[in-house]
């Protein structure tokens, strides 16, 4: 396959430390070229990756006719604008989650996705971990599947941070919570019904420092979570079924380029005793993610999700924000 000519919006931190090294290690990416606001941040972390071009300003990069594909890890409410201008300028978008501050914003991508592939960048889908458990669930290895339990946190209480910032989509449901709603969606394969929220706001950022939720996806289906960003870091993720339950030890960050081991249980002895644990190969997610687009720019087939996807996701959102003013069952519309 001829390597995909890539551009990356912005020197995030996500990008630098996780995601461009990743792409840059893939035989079908040709990472070509990164932009800043600042052409000294871009021109340096350029230089520290070995990137062959670096542009002062996101629109520079875009009228480079030699860019394919666009990796957008921008602020929050930037995912819309940039990817609007992306598409206009023909360019193919990975947008990092999430990718749009409501459903409705997110409505605004539907005549660019027309034209070109738009992608919310959920990593984790093509981590062969969560492909195991999908494929356990699927296959009855632990009954019915009936729950889904999500805990997910780190810790930052810095003002500075954009996660921190209310007004550009800060709080730890954005950043955080859509992975757990992806989960549920994930592993139940449907939308749920309705949600509930209780969210607890920091008194000086405004933005929601610990928000839990239950969602119910019918039939006795539920997800459960809680995640903050103002409590010590971990994440686990538990699914329950009738005839057993699956552990996902480490469900989001996963070692880069490390094998990870799943737990399944048969609930025969409460102890542990009983659990069998199996070992995934060794896998980049983001690697696999931004080959995974690249494939389908070229029109190869290969597993993707388009924006009907991310609108259903930013439904849920959306519901269980208005579910927070409330106080009750919200409907997800």
């Amino acid at each position: 396959m001829k390597r995909v000519v890539w551009g990356v919006l912005s020197t995030a931190r996500i990008g630098l430390e996780h995601v461009l090294p990743a792409m840059m290690a893939s035989p079908l990416i040709d990472l070509r070229a990164i932009a800043s606001r600042s052409l000294t941040s871009a021109t340096e972390a350029a230089r520290k990756l070995g990137i062959e071009r670096a542009y002062g300003s996101y629109e520079a990069l875009l009228a480079d006719p030699d860019i394919e594909a666009i990796y957008n890890p921008l602020p929050n409410h930037l995912h819309v604008p940039l990817t609007l201008q992306a598409a206009a300028a023909g360019k193919h978008v990975l947008c990092e989650k999430p990718i749009a501050l409501s459903a409705t914003e997110a409505q605004a991508l539907r005549e660019a996705a027309a034209r070109v592939h738009i992608e919310e960048a959920f990593m984790v889908r093509h981590h062969p971990q969560w492909q195991r458990v999908r494929e356990l669930v699927r296959a009855g290895r632990i009954g019915t599947l009936r729950a889904v339990q999500v805990l997910f946190s780190y810790f930052t209480d810095d003002a500075s941070n954009i996660r921190n910032q209310l007004a550009i989509g800060g709080g730890a449901l954005y950043d955080i919570g859509c992975y757990a709603i992806l989960n549920g969606r994930y592993l139940f394969d449907g939308e749920p019904r309705r949600g509930i929220a209780l969210v607890d706001r920091d008194p000086a950022l405004g933005t929601d420092r610990t928000t839990s939720a239950l969602l119910d996806f019918g039939a006795g289906r539920q997800l459960g979570f809680t995640v903050s960003t103002q409590s010590c870091p971990y994440q686990r993720v538990q699914v329950v079924g009738t005839a057993g339950r699956i552990e996902v030890q480490i469900p989001f960050n996963a070692p880069q380029g490390g094998a990870m081991r799943i737990a399944i249980d048969d609930g025969g002895a409460l102890d542990g005793s009983a659990i069998a644990m199996e070992t995934l190969p060794a896998a980049d997610q983001y690697r696999l993610q931004a080959e995974a687009f690249s494939r389908r720019v070229r029109g190869e087939d290969s597993p993707g999700w388009g924006l009907d996807d991310a609108i259903a996701q930013m439904r849920v959102i959306d519901a269980l924000w208005r579910s927070e003013r409330s106080g009750r069952w919200e409907d997800v519309a």
